[in-house]
């Protein structure tokens, strides 16, 4: 028996560095931050959320929302993660070049509500370059991943010159937005 138990605790002991791998990996994806929440870990999920959605990963993203996830996105109404993916996967099919920016707008216990912006090269329309500007609100499941998401948005085209993320995703916050357009 005891043979038994030494060689289980040897095969854990090897095993445990992958196990613990792949829990971050799933508290990084699922943006672990979980309620209730202060300014600043609000503030830190919001920006968990804008890198998430920079990836354009629909099968990553749709591990941040719990499988029974209800989205309202515009006048598309959807529930759960494969419903999440395939809207994901059509939306930028048509945005090409997209950059996201969010930035928090309110938070209480277990909502916050963001003001974003995002710029994209429209498929269906010329390649011409839009900018989205949305709020959203968020409601999160204990675990802090997101449970309900509503968003409305208004596209307006915009001239090349025009653009605030000229540099990539990972500059969005050197884009100066000035208070006309929060």
């Amino acid at each position: 028996m005891f043979q038994t138990v030494s060689r289980l605790g040897s095969a854990l002991g090897r095993i445990k560095p992958q196990v613990d791998r792949h829990l971050h990996s799933i508290r990084a994806t699922t943006m672990s931050l979980a309620p209730p929440y202060t300014l600043q870990t609000a503030n830190e999920k919001v920006k968990k959320a804008q890198n998430l959605w920079n990836t354009q990963n629909p099968e990553t993203i749709a591990k941040a929302y719990t499988e029974d996830s209800i989205w309202r996105n515009r006048d598309s109404f959807l529930q759960g993660r494969d419903a999440i993916v395939q809207f994901l996967t059509k939306k930028w099919e048509k945005e090409k070049n997209y950059t996201l920016r969010k930035e928090l707008f309110a938070v209480t216990d277990n909502k916050i509500a963001v003001q974003f912006w995002y710029e994209y090269q429209d498929v269906s329309d010329e390649m011409k370059w839009k900018r989205c500007y949305g709020l959203e609100d968020w409601t999160f499941a204990e675990d802090g991943r997101m449970r309900k998401r509503m968003m409305s948005g208004n596209d307006v085209e915009i001239q090349e010159s025009e653009r605030w993320f000229t540099e990539g995703p990972e500059n969005v916050e050197k884009a100066d937005i000035s208070e006309k357009h929060w």
